[in-house]
């Protein structure tokens, strides 16, 4: 397995397919998932020629199932070290859900020279939980009910997820597939409990307002309309007026594993965002 070792002796699973000298393209996974959430879309961009790379988060995936370093800086700063660690430079990032609200962190952050553009699907920022400085936000009993589920029976909990309002599954006339619910479980499985725990005050409660502010890249933002799991007026229709150069797209009835339902619509927005 291709891995990388960070300062804290972590130890990290990342994919690197492609021409080592093609622009490269990195995808940040949702929680609980895996870099595998991206197949489809790293086959797609390394057919257009591009270098594509995807990373297990710590405690996701292959990477190590960490009980320490589950915030929202680390995982930032996982990304930095990957990205230094296989010299990425002018490259784009393309996060989903959680992801989103890491790839927002890191571009915020990065060295300059090293991303291009950012893509933000279904994504958490500018921040999700209910609070004083966010009223109309999700209330705290939602996230505390994934907390419950996920310490109860986990592996029913990331059964229920993804047959549910994760694909849209549970409306009228939704077409079922039950690939993408065992491959979702798959992956959530392969994790460890810990760090999913963990991660649910991350993508709930961390603040992303100021580093949208701090992007200086060309930024698309693509959330469905029936995103169930990160609603569009708490997430999209917010984050774009933060944004100094944003392009908000936006996908009627889809849900918030839009990529994965339907990457026939949204991987040809994503190629023509890139290539403007």
């Amino acid at each position: 397995m291709t891995t990388i070792t960070t300062s804290d002796g972590t130890t990290l699973f990342y994919k690197d397919w492609g021409p080592k000298d093609a622009q490269p393209i990195v995808f940040h996974h949702g929680w609980p998932l895996s870099a595998d959430d991206w197949d489809n879309q790293m086959l797609f961009f390394l057919s257009e020629g591009y270098r594509v790379i995807a990373h297990d988060r710590r405690g996701h995936g292959r990477s190590d199932q960490t009980d320490l370093g589950n915030d929202m800086d680390t995982y930032a700063a996982d990304v930095a070290e990957i990205a230094k660690a296989l010299d990425l430079r002018d490259a784009v990032h393309i996060g989903h859900s959680t992801g989103g609200g890491e790839v927002t962190r890191y571009a915020a952050r990065a060295e300059r020279g090293r991303v291009a553009k950012a893509i933000l699907i279904a994504a958490i920022p500018p921040v999700m939980a209910q609070s004083d400085a966010n009223p109309d936000g999700i209330p705290m009993e939602v996230f505390d009910g994934l907390r419950s589920a996920l310490e109860a029976n986990r592996p029913q909990f990331y059964r229920d997820l993804p047959s549910g309002p994760f694909y849209g599954f549970n409306r009228e006339g939704a077409k079922v597939s039950q690939g993408l619910i065992d491959n979702w479980w798959r992956q959530g499985m392969s994790g460890g409990a810990k760090a999913h725990h963990d991660c649910i005050e991350v993508f709930s409660e961390t603040d992303f307002t100021e580093d949208l502010k701090a992007l200086t890249v060309p930024v698309l933002i693509i959330h469905g309309e029936d995103d169930q799991i990160v609603p569009i007026e708490n997430a999209a229709h917010k984050a774009i007026k933060l944004v100094r150069d944003g392009t908000l797209k936006t996908y009627r009835g889809l849900s918030h594993g839009l990529f994965a339902t339907h990457p026939e619509v949204v991987n040809p927005d994503m190629l023509a965002f890139i290539r403007a």
